[in-house]
């Protein structure tokens, strides 16, 4: 079965601790209701920079990358469906970019 990327673009942070809980708590009901399909559950990610043959951004480039999670699905209409429930989906503070990790 092969692997997908699931590459987070937007989400908020939290603005209180209640609020962060809350969150915490609605990406771990998604992550356990996935079960063994995340294969790496993933960490948020800091600002990135571009690099591109004249040279290095600091502006993140288009559509900044916020985090990532990899997942094993049959194919990648069955990551798209997993992709769905992310908390940051269902309350429509950002986006998925679904991609399947292709072995070399």
């Amino acid at each position: 079965m092969p692997d997908f990327l699931f590459a987070y673009h937007g989400g908020k942070k939290p603005e209180t601790e209640e609020e962060g809980a809350q969150v915490m708590a609605a990406w771990q009901s998604w992550f356990e209701g996935m079960g063994e399909a995340v294969v790496n559950p993933g960490n948020p990610v800091g600002m990135s920079k571009t690099v591109d043959s004249t040279g290095v951004r600091d502006d993140g480039g288009a559509n900044p990358v916020s985090g990532f999670t990899v997942v094993r699905a049959e194919n990648i209409d069955g990551a798209l469906e997993m992709s769905r429930g992310c908390p940051m989906v269902v309350d429509g503070s950002g986006s998925i970019e679904v991609a399947e990790i292709l072995e070399m």
